[in-house]
């Protein structure tokens, strides 16, 4: 039974592989569902594509600085929908009355997470790779072309979607899908202080040391360094990867205690409002 505090650390490949298979299937049967990873991302890429554009022909900053929106908004998009594709998976099991059935069943916490995990890559891909090609194609922007600093990244910034996603799974579990909303607006408090657009000196003073506490802070400053200084910074990655040991170790653990928290007050079967 998922959550048993016997057996809560042990882990079954199987298992999770089952759960893996599971949602794969539930994704490409649906269309629609395969339409929406790739719509938003597109529409955030173009919109920010043209602006992007637009400053270039009127700002020598920028002209030095060619790619930096476009890059912000792709990157962006891996931390999002990261996290959302993590939750999305853990929702659809609220949305089917189905967590009851995964209680009876000798699946386990780490396995049902690895699970929301490999498939929050999926979603990631179905959605993320058109786009990237749209930005080679339309702006010139080729986000591949960054190299082993987009795999510095791309494992930052994923580490927090998963961190970020596993606590809001854990709040919906013991708060039921009246809390779904979190699933879709959590991750926007991260970006005015991520400074997805702008340089962490741009905020107050006081705010700076709150900023640098976020793990894809290091990542996006990172990437301006790449795109304007044309330098990798390893010591902000290496800053990233730390701050988000503490943020993943944290969401397992808050997903433990409300897990508990849900089973002790009776609510694991009371998935509605």
């Amino acid at each position: 039974m998922i959550g048993r505090n016997d057996s809560a650390f042990a882990y079954s490949p199987r298992r999770a592989g089952a759960m893996m298979l599971r949602y794969w299937y539930l994704l490409r049967s649906s269309w629609p569902r395969l339409v929406d990873l790739v719509y938003w991302p597109t529409v955030q890429m173009v919109t920010w594509g043209f602006l992007q554009f637009y400053i270039m022909q009127n700002a020598g900053f920028f002209a030095r600085a060619g790619g930096t929106f476009i890059g912000a908004v792709l990157l962006w998009d891996i931390l999002f929908r990261g996290q959302l594709g993590f939750s999305i998976s853990f929702m659809e099991e609220m949305w089917a009355r189905n967590i009851g059935n995964l209680m009876m069943s000798p699946l386990r916490p780490f396995e049902f997470i690895s699970a929301l995990m490999v498939m929050s890559i999926v979603r990631l891909s179905v959605g993320a790779i058109p786009v990237t090609i749209l930005a080679i194609v339309f702006f010139g922007f080729n986000l591949y072309g960054l190299g082993f600093a987009l795999v510095a990244f791309f494992i930052n910034l994923m580490l927090t979607g998963w961190a970020v996603g596993i606590f809001v799974s854990g709040l919906v579990l013991r708060n039921g899908l009246g809390a779904e909303n979190l699933a879709w607006s959590i991750m926007f408090l991260f970006m005015p202080l991520a400074c997805v657009y702008y340089p962490v000196t741009t905020l107050p003073v006081w705010l700076q040391p709150v900023a640098w506490a976020l793990p894809p802070t290091y990542v996006f400053e990172g990437m301006r360094a790449l795109l304007i200084q044309k330098a990798f910074r390893p010591d902000l990655m290496l800053d990233a990867l730390a701050l988000n040991a503490v943020f993943f170790a944290g969401g397992l653990f808050a997903f433990l205690k409300l897990l508990q928290s849900a089973r002790r007050h009776g609510v694991l079967m009371q998935t509605g409002e």
